[in-house]
Parts: structure tokens; sequence; C-alpha cells
């Protein structure tokens, strides 16, 4: 972090993990929903080119589709952790709108609205997490806005990171051999082990996950060399 451009107060961050990441993507810059009274500016990622904004409402949107996450009132520790993940998506999205792509579909935007209610025990529930954070429902303008930004950034990540990665059979039976069947015996001692056949799919998966996020992390340490990450108020 020597190198990082980050002012005011210091940046700690963690390792990225995909699945929190793509969560954290619901989040969308403010300007694009209308308040009545001015939003209070948190952060400021800029890439050289474009300066992205983060809000407190970003805070309290990214909260409030996170199951199980206090946001009556959210939480500092929650809101701190929120800005950490928000910044690596805005860093996500300024190198995602340097490629071409085609806008998401409707259809892809209702299926990304699916995904994120199966967090939640009910639709009733998750839309009255929204109503509290300023959105109407589900089908709100400003809410899909931030689902279509979404859907567009996993579309990056699946280009930039998931199609690149190769996972070969020997990987899958290292990983076998120093990895699973180790763990296998020791959590169910006196089990026959699955073979390797029976658990291929499985490992391919593993090992393309670990792959992804490991060059996930190298692309947001690189990111974070080259942005001007300043913070300008506490929370």
């Amino acid at each position: 972090m020597n190198n990082a451009k980050i002012r005011k107060v210091m940046y700690f961050r963690q390792k990225p993990c995909l699945v929190v990441i793509l969560m954290a993507f619901t989040a969308f810059s403010s300007v694009l929903y209308a308040q009545e009274t001015v939003d209070k500016v948190v952060a400021t990622v800029n890439d050289g080119v474009k300066t992205e904004l983060i809000t407190l409402s970003d805070l309290k949107w990214q909260l409030a589709m996170q199951p199980g996450v206090s946001i009556t009132p959210p939480g500092s520790d929650d809101l701190n952790r929120a800005l950490l993940l928000l910044i690596d998506q805005r860093l996500f999205a300024l190198e995602a709108e340097r490629l071409p792509a085609n806008p998401p579909t409707e259809k892809e935007v209702a299926d990304e609205i699916a995904k994120l209610l199966a967090y939640f025990p009910s639709s009733s529930e998750f839309e009255n997490r929204l109503r509290i954070v300023g959105f109407s429902s589900v089908r709100d303008d400003n809410f899909e806005k931030i689902i279509e930004r979404r859907v567009a950034i996993n579309k990056y990540l699946d280009f930039r990171f998931r199609s690149f990665i190769v996972v070969t059979p020997e990987d899958e039976e290292l990983y076998y051999q120093d990895s699973f069947v180790p763990d296998f015996r020791a959590k169910h001692p006196g089990v026959l082990v699955p073979t390797l056949d029976e658990k291929r799919n499985e490992i391919r998966d593993i090992l393309t996950e670990d792959r992804v996020a490991a060059a996930i992390e190298t692309f947001l340490d690189d990111a974070k060399r080259r942005a001007e990450i300043v913070i300008l108020s506490e929370i």
C-alpha cells in the first residue's frame, strides 16, 4: 500500500472473496437517485480519467442488500466494511467501462434480482429493506439501474478473469491427492474416500474459483497503485 495514492485515512484492504465481491456490486452512484437533501460524499475513486463518488446512500444501499445486516440504524463497522467493498467495486466499474459491451437485457436484470431475493427469507422482507433506504420496490427504476450495473460488471469479471482460467487434469489430480483426500479422511474417518472421477467437477470448480480470486486480488493491487482513492468523511 506504500505506493497507493490514498489520502486522509489509511485504507485497509481485505483479501477479496469472489462471492462477497459479486454481492458488493449491488451499489451504484447516488447521482442516479433523486433525494430531497444533498447526499454526503464519503470517498472518491479516480483512475486518472474519471472520478467515481461513493456516498453515504451508496453504503446504506449496499447494506440493505446484505441479509442479516442491521440498517436501522447501520453500524459504523458495517458501513466501513461496505466502504472497502465499494472502493473495489468502483475500480472494477472504471475498468469495465473502457471495454465495449452489450447492455444488460431485461431478462438478465430480472434473473439477477431473483438471485438476490433468494438470500432473504421472503421477497417482502427484502422489499421492506429497500423501502427503508429509499427505494419503492424491486421494480424501482433506480434499483434496477443498480442491478444493471451489477450485471455489466459480472460480465466483465467473466470475460476478464474466468474465461482465461485453465484447469488441467493434472491440476485436478494434484488437488485431489494433496488436499481433497487428506481433508476428507480427517473429517470422515473410516469412510470410503470418493474417487477423483466422482469429485472431478467439484474440484475443477474449486480450482477455478481460487484462481479467479487470485487474479482479482492481483488486479486490485495494481489498480490501487494507479488510482487515487480519497476518504473524505469518517463513518
